[in-house]
C-alpha cells in the first residue's frame, strides 16, 4: 500500500494504443491543475496513459501459460499448477500496486477545469472504464481489497492503512463505475483499439459472471463464509449481456472459408465482433510471440481439449466407445470445424504456404498443436506476430448471456437462438437444444477425472455443461479460462496428467493423412524409415503406458501437482504490505506469512 505514496513524478515512455502514437510527457509536478485539464487534447493525452493497464503484446502470448490448467500443456508448468505458488513479499511479486489507480483518481479530481461539459465527461467515463478494470483484475486476483476512489496524499496515514473493503464493496463499485462510463463516454464508431461505451458493458457482463457464479460456487467455503448472495449478480449480467448484443450494433464476423481461423491470425481487429482488442505494432516490443510459441516452444492442446470438441453433426465425440484409444488422424475427421481453426489436424497449411504441415511433435512432446492466432511465415521470428488479440469480443458476451442464465435456472431455448447458437452457425456446428442437453448430460464432461464434477445438479445441468464446451471451445487462447477454474471451484483439474495422442505401440505414423510417414517411435536400435523424424521412447517422448499410450510430458511421471482447495483460489497478500498497515491489511485464507495479526 506504500506505493499509493507515490506521486506520479512523470509519464514518461508511455506509448498508448499499442505503440502507433507517442504521447507527449507531463511531469505531474508541473501539471498545475489551475490550468491543465481545460481541454480535450490534455484530457485525451492524459487518459491515454490509462491504455498501460493492458497486458503488453508480448505478455499476452506469455499469459497462455497461466491458461495451462486442463486445456494447455507446457514443458515448464506454472507455479499455479504445481501448488508451489509462494507467498508474496513484494508488492511487485504479485501485482499488489496501486500508482495507475492514482493516476485514475487524479484525473477524476480535476477534470472538472475542463468547461465543455460533454467532452468532459466522455474522458471521466474513460477514467471510470479503467477504475472498473483496474478493480476488476484486482478482485480476480485478491477477493477483498481496499477501494479507493480519490488520490491518498501522503500524510493521510488512515486513509492509507485502510483495511480491505468486503467483495460486495467491491463489485459493487466496479458495476458503478462501468455505469457511469456506460452513460458518459460518447458515441465514437467502431474504435477497436480504444474503449468506448460497449466496451464498459462488456466489461459489466464479465465482472458480474464472474462473481455472480464464484459467490454460488463457493457458497459457505472459505472464500464466500458468510453466503454472499449471487442471483442479482447473474441477473445483472443477463441484462447487460441482452442490452449488447441487442443494442450494440456488432455482429459476428461469418465471412471467408474459414472465418473463425481467420479472425485470429488477421493484423486488423475485426470492428463487427472485436469490441476491444490490442494491435500489434512494427517495432520492437509491440509484437507478440503466436507463432514461434506456439509452433516452436511447447505450448500444446491436451487431449482434453479435443475432447471436448463435438463431432460434426452434433453428437459427443466421447461417445464412440474408442474416443481414448483413436488414434490421431481419425479423431480429427468429421469434427467441429473450430477445431482445425484452432489445432493443427491434417491437411493444416500456414497461412501464405501451399505445404501441408503437421504437429511439432517434438515441441508439443506428443501433445496437440495450437494454431489459434499462428500467421504467415513472414511472423514467425520470436516476438515479430503481428495478429490481432481480442480483450473483448462479442461472441464472450453471448456466452455470458447464457450462462448467467442458465445458472439462474431461467434459460430459455429462444435465449440459447439468440446467442450460442449464433456462435454454432458460424461454426457451421447444429444447434444447441436445451430440452436434448438437460435430459442427457454428458457423463464425460462431469465426470471426476476428465470434467467438471462440482457443476451445478439441476434440472439444467445438460445445459449448463454445453454453454461450458462452447466457451471452452470458442475462445481458447483468450486468457479467460484461468478465470472460468476459479468461479466454477474447479482447481483440482490442475492435478490432472496432460495427456496427449494416443499411440498404440511404437512404429511409423501418417500425421497428415496422405499415406506417408512423417514420424517413427523407437525403442532400442534406430530403423531406417523414409522421410520421417524419429523420437527414441523414453528420451524423445513417453506413452503414459510404457509402450504405449498417451504421449505425455518427458517430466510428467514426476510432477506432483497439488491444487488447495482451502487456499488457491486466491493469492496471498504480500507479507510487506501487510507489514505496513500494521495489521489493517488481513491475509487471505490458508496463506501462512509468520504475522501476528
Amino acid at each position: 500500500m506504500m506505493k499509493i505514496l507515490r506521486y506520479l513524478t512523470a509519464v514518461a515512455g508511455i506509448f498508448v494504443l499499442w505503440g502507433c502514437t507517442s504521447m507527449d510527457q507531463y511531469p505531474e509536478d508541473s501539471m498545475s491543475p489551475e490550468t491543465y485539464f481545460s481541454s480535450e487534447a490534455e484530457l485525451r493525452q492524459y487518459t491515454n496513459s490509462f491504455y498501460t493497464l493492458m497486458p503488453t503484446a508480448s505478455s499476452h502470448s506469455l499469459s497462455w501459460y497461466e491458461e495451462q490448467g486442463e486445456l494447455v500443456a507446457t514443458n515448464l508448468p506454472e507455479n499455479e499448477i504445481m501448488g508451489t505458488r509462494p507467498l508474496p513479499t513484494k508488492s511487485s511479486e504479485v501485482g499488489w500496486t496501486w500508482t495507475k489507480l492514482r493516476d485514475i483518481n487524479y484525473f477524476l479530481q480535476y477534470s472538472h477545469r475542463c468547461a465543455d461539459k460533454e467532452i468532459r465527461e466522455h474522458y471521466e467515463g474513460v477514467a471510470y472504464f479503467f477504475r472498473a478494470y483496474f478493480y476488476y483484475n484486482m478482485l480476480t486476483k485478491f477477493g477483498e481489497v481496499p477501494v479507493y476512489l480519490e488520490p491518498i496524499g501522503s500524510s493521510d496515514v488512515a486513509s492509507l492503512c485502510k483495511p480491505r473493503d468486503s467483495r460486495e464493496e467491491v463489485i459493487n463499485q466496479i458495476l458503478e463505475d462501468c455505469d457511469r462510463a456506460f452513460n458518459q463516454m460518447l458515441p465514437q464508431g467502431k474504435k477497436t483499439t480504444e474503449v468506448c461505451a460497449w466496451t464498459a458493458l462488456a466489461l459489466k457482463s464479465r465482472a458480474a459472471l464472474f462473481e455472480g457464479t464464484f459467490r454460488k460456487y463457493h457458497d459457505g467455503d472459505p472464500f464466500n463464509p458468510n453466503h454472499l448472495p449471487w442471483d442479482e449478480l447473474l441477473k445483472i449480467c443477463a441484462e447487460s449481456s441482452k442490452k449488447l448484443i441487442e443494442e450494440g450494433g456488432y455482429s459476428l464476423h461469418k465471412t471467408g472459408k474459414e472465418p473463425y481461423r481467420e479472425m485470429f491470425y488477421s493484423t486488423e481487429a475485426n470492428a463487427n465482433e472485436y469490441i476491444w482488442a490490442r494491435i500489434a505494432g512494427v517495432s520492437a516490443g509491440k509484437m507478440h510471440n503466436a507463432n514461434d510459441q506456439l509452433m516452436n516452444r511447447g505450448v500444446g492442446a491436451t487431449k482434453r481439449m479435443i475432447c471436448y470438441y463435438l463431432n460434426s453433426d452434433g453428437t459427443k465425440f466421447t461417445d464412440r466407445p474408442d474416443w481414448n484409444t483413436v488414434g490421431y488422424l481419425d479423431e480429427c475427421k468429421n469434427r467441429d470445424p473450430r477445431m482445425a481453426q484452432t489445432i493443427l489436424c491434417p491437411g493444416y497449411k500456414q497461412k501464405g504456404s501451399a505445404t501441408v504441415s503437421f504437429t511439432n511433435i517434438a515441441a508439443t512432446k506428443g501433445c496437440y498443436q495450437y494454431i489459434k492466432y499462428v500467421s504467415d511465415a513472414s511472423q514467425n521470428s520470436f516476438d515479430h506476430c503481428r495478429s490481432a488479440l481480442p480483450i473483448f469480443r462479442l461472441a464472450e458476451v453471448y456466452l455470458n448471456y447464457a450462462e448467467a442464465l442458465a445458472e439462474l435456472g431461467t434459460l430459455t431455448q429462444r435465449d440459447l437462438d439468440m446467442s450460442v447458437n449464433k456462435i454454432r452457425d458460424r461454426a457451421g456446428m447444429p444447434d444447441l437444444k436445451m430440452a436434448d442437453a438437460n435430459a442427457h448430460p454428458d457423463p464425460f464432461m462431469m465426470s471426476e477425472e476428465w470434467g467438471y464434477p462440482n457443476v451445478t445438479q439441476s434440472a439444467n445441468t445438460g445445459v449448463i455443461l454445453e454453454i461450458r464446451r462452447e466457451r471452452l471451445v470458442e475462445m481458447a487462447l483468450e486468457l479467460n479460462h484461468y478465470n472460468d477454474i476459479l468461479r466454477w471451484k474447479e482447481g483440482k483439474v490442475y492435478e490432472k496428467p496432460h495427456y496427449g495422442m494416443y499411440f498404440p505401440s511404437t512404429g511409423s505414423y501418417d500425421l497428415t493423412g496422405d499415406g506417408k510417414y512423417n514420424i517413427c517411435i523407437y525403442d532400442g536400435k534406430k530403423p531406417s524409415v523414409s522421410g520421417v523424424k524419429y523420437f527414441k521412447l523414453n528420451t524423445d517422448i513417453v506413452l503414459s503406458e510404457g509402450d504405449h499410450g498417451f504421449a505425455i510430458r518427458n517430466n510428467e511421471p514426476g510432477l506432483a501437482r497439488h491444487w488447495n482447495e482451502e487456499k488457491d483460489y486466491l493469492y496471498g497478500i504480500p507479507t510487506s504490505q501487510r507489514s505496513l498497515s500494521g495489521g489493517a491489511l488481513t491475509q487471505n485464507p490458508g496463506w501462512d506469512d509468520g504475522l501476528t495479526f
